[in-house]
């Protein structure tokens, strides 16, 4: 039986790029890294040679959430390929929000690139309430989501 999630974890192409990103344009909290090297790495990437800066990241509400996980591989050289809600596989990670129409004005001030404005979604009639949502992109194209529970 699976247990916590214990991170979500997020494959970047510039670790400095996105670190500057989900720290100085999120506002998410850094708790810590390493750089992982060594047989036991290349077995666990199944790659040979593989070198990779880890950083975490943790919200506001940094005891109920797992925290963010990027890496960066120094070796092998990452495949850049924009995020695709249309495919399968992860689609996004999600973040909550107390004030959407702010933090969307904020981040879109700081040139962050949303797929639409913030939309309201009423499934009351579910059992499920309403929200408001939207998605953006970080860096290198990974969709993520903003949702303010109402």
């Amino acid at each position: 039986m699976l247990g916590e999630i214990l991170h979500v974890g997020i494959t970047v192409s510039d670790i400095e790029q996105s670190e500057r990103f989900y720290r100085d344009i999120l506002g998410l909290v850094p708790r810590g890294g390493m750089v992982m090297e060594g047989p036991e790495t290349d077995r666990l990437f199944a790659r040979e040679g593989t070198v990779v800066d880890v950083r975490y990241f943790v919200g506001s509400d940094a005891l109920q959430t797992p925290p963010v996980e990027l890496l960066g591989f120094r070796s092998p050289t990452v495949k850049k390929q924009k995020g695709d809600l249309f495919a399968a596989g992860i689609s996004e990670l999600c973040f909550r929000v107390k004030d959407i129409d702010a933090e969307y004005e904020r981040l879109k001030a700081l040139g962050v690139d949303f797929l639409s404005a913030p939309e309201l979604f009423d499934y009351t009639h579910l059992g499920m309430g309403k929200s408001r949502a939207v998605y953006f992109r970080d860096p290198d194209g990974t969709v993520l989501e903003l949702i303010e529970v109402l």
